[in-house]
């Protein structure tokens, strides 16, 4: 068997396992020698082609579970290079190698490190998003917290993971309707103000045809008359690539050439500060990759929830 790399020239634990970012270089390797790969099928592949001696190979993490050790850290490196812009995912569970990928593979080959991927514009901007995330979670009640702060601080725990664990959906929710096709995420945003309830009752919702558009990717009734009209536009952009003033400028002559005097501009990025100020001038509502996806995790839009949990506390009345 033809080795991809030795496992003995790889970053790795002190048991002599590669570590996640060890495999780094592998994955790209391997993810360039065909035009898309099966998560799973990658996993497997680079894990038999690094020479592994069969009790690293057949490692887990316990007996009661079949998931290998080293095809996990494989999962781990895939991630990061799907973030990192290296990789990407055009449908679930399918990963493509990008030209940014290439181009990097081929010069570091064996020496691409997780820093160099933590470099790439795309990761720095996930790390942007992400720290937004949870600049925008609402701070504890000081005043509450002094009444019961054990309790309150174990809920507080509770509430912090349970955030933590969703910024983390928001954010791997805002990379899938990136690697979909625009017409995906038009639709995707007529669903979510629907479900925001712009639609109305008894209205219509309309997703414009993607050749002619006239710069308006789709039109909400709110009443069967048509009186009441919300027009929006919805760029699906990568994280690096921030929405500049003549993108708003030219939604506005779209909204002008229909008689509308305000609308909505969706993106999956961020908006420079001239493209915000001009938006205001406007009165055209701008919402980002960042709360594009806080709104579809409250409306229940593309996602589902995976558990609901109840806390309990001591009814004071009933024993009073």
């Amino acid at each position: 068997m033809k080795l991809i790399y030795d496992y003995r020239q790889l970053l790795s634990s002190k048991n002599g396992m590669p570590r996640w970012d060890g495999m780094i270089p592998v994955v790209m390797a391997i993810a360039g020698q065909q035009p898309s790969w099966r998560a799973k099928a990658l996993c497997q592949y680079a894990a038999d082609h690094i020479g592994l001696p069969d009790d690293l190979r057949n490692l887990t993490y316990s007996k009661s579970t079949n998931l290998y050790v080293i095809e996990d850290r494989v999962y781990w490196a895939l991630s990061d290079l799907a973030l990192s812009g290296l990789l990407r995912r055009p449908q679930k569970g399918v990963y493509m190698i990008t030209p940014l990928g290439e181009k990097l593979q081929k010069k570091y080959g064996i020496k691409l490190t997780a820093k160099i991927i933590h470099e790439q514009p795309s990761y720095i901007a996930h790390k942007k998003e992400l720290a937004e995330r949870k600049d925008e979670v609402a701070p504890v009640d000081s005043a509450s917290e002094a009444e019961d702060a054990p309790a309150l601080a174990k809920v507080d725990q509770i509430r912090k993971d349970i955030e933590d664990y969703n910024a983390e959906i928001e954010a791997e929710l805002l990379e899938r309707i990136r690697e979909a096709e625009p017409r995906f995420f038009e639709e995707l945003v007529a669903d979510l103000l629907v479900a925001m309830g712009y639609q109305g009752s008894d209205g219509k919702t309309t997703v414009t045809p993607q050749t002619h558009d006239g710069g308006i990717d789709g039109i909400l009734n709110q009443d069967p008359l048509g009186t009441s009209t919300v027009y929006y536009q919805a760029k699906r952009y990568q994280a690096d690539n921030v929405v500049q003033r003549p993108a708003i400028e030219g939604f506005y002559g779209a909204l002008s050439r229909v008689h509308a005097d305000r609308g909505v501009f969706i993106s999956t990025s961020s908006f420079s500060a001239g493209a915000k100020e001009t938006a205001k001038g406007f009165s055209i509502v701008l919402i980002d990759g960042v709360q594009l996806t806080g709104l579809l995790l409250h409306y229940h839009v593309g996602v589902q929830a995976k558990r609901k949990y109840e806390l309990f506390q001591i009814d004071e009345d009933y024993f009073g």
